[in-house]
């Protein structure tokens, strides 16, 4: 698999590995068609398996490679750029969160979406509460090709494709956490699979933005591994989690998100 990602450009690199993620979120959503509805045991489960693989992916395939390549500039930027690059994906996604109007699949009234003011359907809020979780996925598989294209020290072709390997696993339950919403509202089974599908389109834009900003200029690199990992943390903490633990099922979703941070550390490390 390496193997064949070499032969391409880092922007092609993050096309290719976030199509694959896309893929897996339409694939999560065509069980729509063989699933009228889902234990909700078992998608706060998914929930929290979802959490625990974006957590580790934010330390182990971004923070930590930002920490490496700061070092380099200088003692203080070790902890500096890591530091603002953080808090600045945080503060990114606050204000998308903020602006954004979305509904998340565990809210059962369209009287208390998120963002701005809006008389967009619920279906509509729906596919925009994913596809707000996707943009930091997207940013991070792009950022991370380009880090193993600039060789930085821990960031590996292999590391990059692990993490789109990760970054998928947990996508499939997200595109199917949006069509059967949509489908017990009474919408067709082919609009809710393609609702559904399209929630994770925004990953290849935002993979393909990401690496084409940080291919103009290699010293955007530490800023850019330490910014998508604090929009993804920001994520996990305000809205993944806590849709995992609304019905009540904490330990499950505990449980969910441990064997997900295992398996996404195991995947970086196995591949780096």
């Amino acid at each position: 698999m390496v193997d064949f990602f070499k032969q391409f450009h880092p922007i092609l690199q993050a096309l290719i590995g976030s199509s694959y993620t896309f893929g897996l979120t339409a694939l999560g959503a065509a069980s729509v068609f063989a699933f009228k509805s889902l234990n909700k045991k078992i998608m706060d489960a998914m929930f929290g398996f979802s959490a625990g693989i974006m957590l580790a992916a934010s330390f182990w395939s971004l923070l930590l490679p930002s920490v490496r390549l700061a070092s380099e500039i200088g003692s203080n930027a070790k902890w500096l750029i890591p530091a603002c690059g953080f808090l600045i994906g945080g503060v990114f996604l606050r204000l998308i969160d903020r602006i954004l109007p979305h509904l998340h699949p565990g809210m059962q009234s369209e009287d208390h979406p998120e963002g701005i003011k809006t008389h967009w359907r619920k279906t509509t809020l729906l596919v925009l509460a994913i596809t707000l979780h996707n943009i930091p996925e997207g940013l991070a598989i792009g950022i991370a090709f380009c880090a193993a294209g600039f060789g930085v020290e821990g960031a590996t072709l292999a590391g990059a494709i692990a993490l789109a390997i990760g970054i998928g696993i947990q996508d499939f339950p997200e595109g199917f956490s949006v069509a059967v919403p949509l489908r017990k509202l009474g919408q067709p089974l082919t609009k809710s699979f393609i609702c559904g599908a399209l929630s994770g389109i925004v990953e290849p834009i935002f993979a393909v933005i990401g690496a084409a900003a940080v291919m103009a200029s290699k010293s955007l690199l530490p800023y850019a591994l330490s910014f998508s990992a604090g929009a993804m943390i920001f994520v996990v903490i305000e809205e993944v989690l806590p849709e995992a633990e609304s019905n009540g099922n904490q330990d499950i979703a505990t449980a969910g998100a441990m064997v997900g941070f295992v398996l996404m550390m195991i995947l970086d490390i196995a591949f780096s």
